[in-house]
């Protein structure tokens, strides 16, 4: 039986829910998605008890267009008749920002037993909150269940902006696919929609001395939060069924400083001893996929431009030689790219020829690999960054700074041609003759892990 199968009994088990279930809305700026966030909790099947829309530094029409929805709702689902409330606060500047909005909220809910926390540019499935609650009721050892995250390309426009979405679908289903098949275990409960048992929330902020559960000490607050629930002895799980479609950054900056900051938060969380107020846990279970994806980033450059290099060294004296296992690497990424594609739940045509074409998903690994260059050297650097900042701005269009990782390529490039003249024939053979073994190795090795991906086995999960 499949491990999608085995969670098929825990819903049909299941006789309506019988729990509270608080639900927060953290928004800044959202009036073109905070309506249709909430008219998707009031159409789900397990509706909230209560729905909080809490909304900070904003400048837009969010509190008038959220207002709109305020007041009692009784609505009739196929689980029965349900009543919710929605309620707006409009809580004003507050230097927390999102971690502010989330605790404000926190106070609000504390008293029920699941906190839904959903951000304002997401919209779930009609029976998501159904299938989150009905675990969460099922097993009391769990912390805290996420949906399964995706982006819906429909409404995009622009080629950027289609490109941009593709890659991230992409991006989105092999991370949560991970999640499934390390036994559903998940690494991030995101805050895009996931639901928290508030005594774990409570038995975590005991545990860490907190008077909230969000703090501003990560860049990645729900990363944090994550691990502070699966510390004090919780589960953090995936849902194999609860889906939600996230917004998705359709610029190149917007989708730089949001990457950025997801990592050079997660990076904090991986590095050894204190960073400010953040202990770093290199060896938290939740941080094992961490790990895999940052050395997979670093090998993915290394092979790269160790390549690109060589090649370049190899044809200037006329010393390169075709090799068709040269190809095999590119086969199996494409091979591999099809196959994540079509675990998709809704995988369209463009999604397919994303991961077959294979210059688009090469084109969006080269951003993401500016991305972990620009995240490690900030770190590194020691430099203080509002990255929250930064990508609000972002997000409304300004910053450049994506383009500093390929500017720098470019001058690496540019001095390494030089000292590549200006050496002499014998070290330009030595160089060749080291450096192809090397990048050989690495690249049999890469391919040997992408093909044991290709090859295992799904158990029936969709992403």
């Amino acid at each position: 039986m499949d491990l999608a199968d085995d969670f098929s009994s825990v819903l049909e088990n299941s006789t309506g829910h019988r729990s509270t279930i608080g639900c927060i809305i953290p928004a800044y700026n959202e009036e073109d998605s905070i309506a249709g966030v909430i008219e998707g909790l009031l159409s789900q099947t397990r509706v909230p008890d209560v729905i909080h829309v809490v909304v900070n530094n904003t400048s837009d029409n969010t509190v008038k267009i959220a207002s709109e929805y305020s007041g009692p709702h009784e609505i009739v689902t196929d689980l029965g008749e349900q009543f919710t409330e929605v309620f707006v606060h409009d809580i004003g500047k507050n230097p927390d920002k999102k971690v502010g909005a989330l605790n404000y909220g926190y106070s609000l809910v504390e008293g029920y037993d699941y906190l839904l926390g959903v951000d304002g540019d997401t919209i779930a499935d009609a029976k998501a909150v159904e299938y989150l609650e009905t675990e969460a009721v099922s097993d009391s050892r769990i912390g805290g269940i996420s949906a399964i995250y995706s982006i819906d390309d429909r409404p995009m426009k622009g080629l950027i902006a289609k490109f941009l979405t593709a890659g991230q679908r992409t991006q989105f289903a092999a991370f949560n696919l991970q999640n499934l098949l390390r036994g559903r275990n998940m690494a991030v409960l995101g805050g895009q929609f996931s639901i928290f048992a508030t005594n774990a929330l409570r038995d975590a902020m005991k545990q860490n001395h907190q008077s909230t559960p969000w703090v501003r000490d990560s860049e990645v607050e729900d990363s944090l939060l994550s691990l502070q629930i699966k510390s004090a002895g919780y589960l953090t799980k995936i849902s194999p069924y609860a889906r939600a479609d996230v917004g998705g950054m359709t610029t190149l900056s917007a989708y730089d400083a949001q990457q950025v900051k997801w990592t050079y938060g997660a990076i904090e969380l991986m590095w050894p001893g204190q960073r400010g107020d953040t202990k770093g846990q290199p060896f938290h279970p939740n941080l094992r996929l961490r790990w895999f994806e940052n050395f997979g980033m670093l090998t993915n450059l290394f092979v790269r431009v160790a390549f690109f290099t060589l090649l370049a060294g190899s044809l200037s004296i006329d010393a390169f030689i075709f090799s068709p296992l040269w190809l095999l690497p590119p086969v199996v990424a494409i091979l591999l790219n099809v196959r994540i594609a079509r675990t998709m739940q809704n995988c369209n045509g463009r999604d397919l020829l994303f991961a077959a074409t294979f210059i688009p998903a090469e084109i969006f690994m080269w951003i993401r690999i500016s991305h972990f260059v620009r995240s490690w050297t900030r770190f590194l650097s020691r430099k203080q960054v509002d990255n929250w900042a930064m990508q609000a701005k972002a997000e409304k269009g300004g910053g450049l700074g994506h383009w500093a990782p390929f500017i720098v390529l470019l001058a690496v490039a540019v001095a390494m041609a030089v000292i590549w003249n200006l050496v002499g024939p014998v070290a330009q053979s030595s160089i060749l003759w080291i450096g192809w073994p090397i990048v050989g190795v690495v690249t049999v090795l890469q391919t040997l892990l992408m093909f044991g991906k290709l090859i295992r086995r799904h158990h029936g999960f969709k992403v």
